[in-house]
């Protein structure tokens, strides 16, 4: 049981934080379960679909967590603290590495829907995720990144600019950069995909 009698499961993921830094091993456990399999993700994503450096990378994100949990300041949102360290870790891998390697980015789109036409959604998407990949090939990280963290890992305008240690309207701006290049890349594709991206770049910028 967690604190005031509640399961770990129904724990916030900031009371979990602060048990993490108690030495509570089951609140890490559960953090844990909550957040792995999206870090693998991103990590993924955004250093150049490397499996082993993502699993790296994730490993070492939660060693942070377990050996550094002062560092996490309470009151504040544990995913945009989590998701902070993650970016600069990102950061740091592409200053030692120097040159950027060729990426390739898969994006699912489990958030954009389908046309209730199976056999159709799935050629037009195909076609789609593959112009989608070499879109986001042409992207700098921090434009990336704000495209994965809003769009795959959820979070907010506000969530992500102080994930990023930017302003929100910087934030903004970025996405309205990719979306707008994206849209214009991708206009040919009538299919859900295309439509959807451009119901997004108004949705949220406009």
């Amino acid at each position: 049981m967690g604190i005031l009698g509640k399961t770990y499961q129904a724990m916030t993921d900031e009371q979990l934080m602060l048990d993490v830094a108690k030495k509570n091993s089951k609140a890490f456990d559960e953090l844990y379960a909550r957040y792995a399999g999206r870090t693998v993700n991103y990590f993924h994503r955004m250093l150049w679909q490397e499996e082993e450096t993502a699993q790296d990378f994730t490993q070492e994100i939660f060693l942070k967590i377990v050996q550094k949990p002062h560092l996490y300041q309470e009151g504040r949102p544990f995913k945009t603290w989590f998701f902070s360290i993650a970016n600069n870790m990102c950061k740091n891998e592409y200053r030692r590495r120097e040159v950027r390697k060729p990426t390739s980015h898969d994006m699912p789109l489990h958030a954009m829907g389908d046309t209730g036409n199976e056999a159709i959604a799935a050629v037009d998407n195909l076609k789609f995720n593959e112009q989608l990949k070499l879109a986001l090939d042409e992207l700098d990280e921090k434009k990336r990144a704000v495209f994965l963290l809003r769009f795959e890992q959820d979070l907010s305008i506000k969530e992500i600019s102080e994930a990023m240690e930017c302003s929100e309207g910087t934030v903004k701006s970025r996405l309205f950069y990719t979306l707008k290049m994206l849209n214009g890349k991708l206009k040919a594709y009538e299919g859900i995909g295309a439509l959807l991206l451009a119901l997004h770049l108004l949705n949220e910028l406009l």
